[in-house]
């Protein structure tokens, strides 16, 4: 993991980068999950409020929401998870589900740091 990285309670992680912040899920949730057979990516132009269901990741276990953990406009997605779902397994810090152009960088300060992150998830 990386200092850079900001974490939610709900297991997705940001990474902020000029303005815009990468959005996936953590290896926390990604070993919870299993194997992932399908991602569903939010669509670009949406808008979205911190805590609003921006996909869903399904296991050979069960399907899963992921949230919005900040609030603003999706202006990418990663397509590449479309065909290869199972890279969230692999290397769920690389696989980011969507790009979102923040509406109010203030909200990075209620996510959780790693070790904030890490104690939550009880490692």
């Amino acid at each position: 993991m990386s200092t850079e990285l900001h974490f939610s309670k709900e297991h997705e992680w940001v990474k902020l980068e000029g303005g815009k912040a990468y959005v996936g899920v953590t290896d926390h949730a990604q070993s919870l999950l299993g194997d992932i057979v399908f991602v569903e990516l939010p669509e670009v132009g949406r808008k979205v409020n911190r805590g609003d269901v921006l996909g869903t990741i399904e296991s050979v276990k069960t399907v899963s929401d992921v949230f919005a953990p900040i609030s603003g406009t999706v202006v990418e997605v990663n397509t590449g998870l479309e065909d290869s779902p199972a890279l969230v397994n692999s290397d769920p810090y690389a696989s980011f589900l969507a790009v979102i152009e923040l509406s109010d960088e203030a909200e990075l300060n209620d996510l959780l740091d790693e070790a904030q992150y890490l104690a939550l998830c009880g490692e």
